[in-house]
């Protein structure tokens, strides 16, 4: 059932994790997720999904992202559906990755889809399981790779 008020909630609260990465905003990165979360990236880094603590993912992805000059996060077509204070969201990602790879600028593109479970908490929608699904690959797939301090 559409229900155009959490719909939009949900997508603000999508949109703005991008913008949390994009932007290097740690602080509006972890508002957008519930104290504990399950992270499953494992369709291109393998293993398994972790359920971990989110101030412990937004360190992790500060690490991570810092090792790239840019980073840009594109998400379109968003399918929200949920009842309660529970919704799932299903969105495109086209996630743009720049990074110096043994001295010369680096570029890998990544398409794929987010399909994420949230919560009202609070009166806000906040993430619970942040599960990406990688579907194609551009570039130079170091640049998701290189060592973070």
């Amino acid at each position: 059932m559409v229900d155009p008020i959490r719909d939009a909630g949900v997508c603000d609260t999508l949109y703005r994790f991008a913008q949390g990465i994009d932007l290097r905003e740690w602080d509006t990165l972890r508002s957008v997720f519930a104290d504990e979360i399950t992270v499953d990236y494992t369709s291109y880094r393998g293993g398994e999904p972790t359920v971990m603590a989110a101030d412990d993912w937004v360190a992790k992805a500060q690490r991570r992202f810092a090792t790239m000059t840019a980073t840009q996060h594109s998400m379109t077509n968003p399918r929200v559906a949920g009842i309660g204070d529970t919704a799932a969201c299903r969105m495109y990602v086209e996630a743009h990755h720049v990074a110096v790879v043994d001295g010369r600028e680096e570029h890998c593109r990544i398409g794929g889809e987010y399909r994420d479970e949230l919560r009202l908490i609070e009166e806000r929608w906040l993430i619970t399981t942040l599960r990406l699904d990688v579907r194609w690959y551009q570039g130079n797939r170091d640049v998701l790779n290189l060592p973070v301090g």
